[in-house]
């Protein structure tokens, strides 16, 4: 099975109102192909896609090893695959020059940012778009919305993560992918 395959698979377990129009939106989008990053982790294409199935598995696995936090499995499936979505239509490619290992120099392909759409912040353009479509809890809004944690300058998320232990976790899942599973 391909990620895409899997991903779609995973998304028709979810059941709310509107999940086929934001379906139908990721499909006309750039999200299955884009990058996860510019420069840094999965700065390749396909790489938003990989990396929310990352963030997917990893979350699950929290989620065994914190079984007090209750959730139900459409919000992990809700949270953890559309955590990201501000960076769908972020990135453009361009060709750049550099050094090889040899001294010559040569011509690649790079990412850079290139947001058709500014809302604001990283957490809560993911939520403004999904929103568009789908309606989520609040704990599901407060977990994507916080999942970059200080990251994003949020110097109070603290007391998000007291109130909905939940979304400490999708922001740990977040790093976790990043940081291990995609290194």
């Amino acid at each position: 099975m391909t990620s895409k395959e899997r991903f779609i698979s995973l998304c028709s377990e979810i059941h709310r109102d509107g999940i086929k129009e934001l379906m139908e939106w990721l499909e006309n989008s750039d999200f299955y192909t884009c990058p996860a990053s510019s420069k840094f982790h999965l700065s390749c294409e396909g790489g938003l896609l990989k990396h929310s199935l990352n963030v997917y598995d990893e979350l699950r696995r929290l989620l065994v090893a914190y079984p007090e936090v209750k959730v139900s499995d459409e919000s992990v499936l809700i949270t953890a695959l559309f955590h990201d979505l501000c960076k769908v239509n972020c990135y453009k490619t361009e060709m750049r020059n550099r050094k090889n290992p040899s001294g010559n120099w040569e011509r690649y392909a790079a990412y850079t940012r290139n947001e058709e759409f500014h809302y604001g912040g990283h957490g809560s353009k993911s939520v403004y778009l999904i929103q568009k479509y789908m309606k989520l809890t609040d704990e599901e809004a407060v977990a994507i919305n916080c999942h970059m944690s200080c990251w994003d300058g949020n110097t109070t998320v603290g007391e998000s993560y007291t109130q909905f232990p939940f979304a400490w976790l999708l922001h740990v899942a977040d790093e976790s992918a990043t940081y291990i599973a995609e290194s």
